[in-house]
């Protein structure tokens, strides 16, 4: 099986071309990768990404750089000879389907993603979420 899901931001808003008969959209996504280590730093991967047809119309009309997405898709190689004749190899993501990571306020207002208006918003403190004060109660864990 060929699946990959991915999560990231655009480095740069997608390049979009036109054939007689489709869109082509090419973007790359900056994906963070959490190293298991002491530190838990962070390294990003820059992953590219293609999206044909009404994806990339899509991409085209709402995506832009900086915009948090998640890539449903497939692995794709190739290669081709360029012009000093040397063959270089590529490797791309073909979207199946792209979604909004985030809401278009969090994505605006400048604060990390964060919305006081959202009590299921994350906290900020790893992958955890606020609980609103009552449903605590009706937790099956307790």
């Amino acid at each position: 099986m060929n699946k990959v899901i991915l999560m990231g931001r655009l480095t740069r808003d997608p390049d979009v071309r036109y054939t007689q008969t489709t869109a082509i959209a090419r973007y790359t996504l900056a994906v963070d990768r959490r190293l298991r280590s002491n530190n838990d730093e962070n390294n990003t991967d820059f992953i590219n990404i293609v999206a044909f047809g009404k994806s990339g119309e899509f991409a085209e009309k709402y995506l832009h750089k900086g915009t948090k997405v998640l890539v449903t898709g497939r692995i794709q190689t190739g290669s081709y000879t360029n012009k000093d004749g040397n063959k270089v190899y590529t490797t791309d993501v073909v979207a199946e389907d792209q979604e909004f990571a985030e809401s278009k306020n969090s994505s605006s207002n400048g604060n990390g993603g964060s919305n006081n208006d959202d009590a299921y918003a994350p906290a900020g403190d790893g992958d955890f979420m606020s609980i609103p004060d009552g449903i605590v109660e009706e937790l099956p864990f307790n």
